[in-house]
């Protein structure tokens, strides 16, 4: 996302799963189709502002070709 020039993620980080400034909610229609987030995604994510259960890490999800079309919303404000 922040390659792609997405306004609002930040990645302080660089993609290192090390703060939660690339925070995004994906629309629930894509339930299943992702690998959820790993121990340390969930663990950041925690420190997000007002993360919900479609709270994601946007440097840390995996896309295909399959997810041609996928819907995200931008956190409101990033950690």
């Amino acid at each position: 996302a922040y390659r792609a020039g997405v306004a609002g993620i930040l990645a302080e980080c660089g993609g290192g799963c090390s703060c939660a400034t690339c925070h995004v909610m994906l629309d629930h229609t894509w339930d299943g189709t992702l690998v959820g987030p790993s121990t340390q995604e969930a663990d950041m994510l925690s420190f997000a502002v007002d993360p919900t259960p479609h709270s994601r890490l946007a440097c840390q999800v995996e896309l295909s070709d399959k997810h041609d079309g996928l819907s995200l919303t931008v956190a409101k404000r990033q950690y």
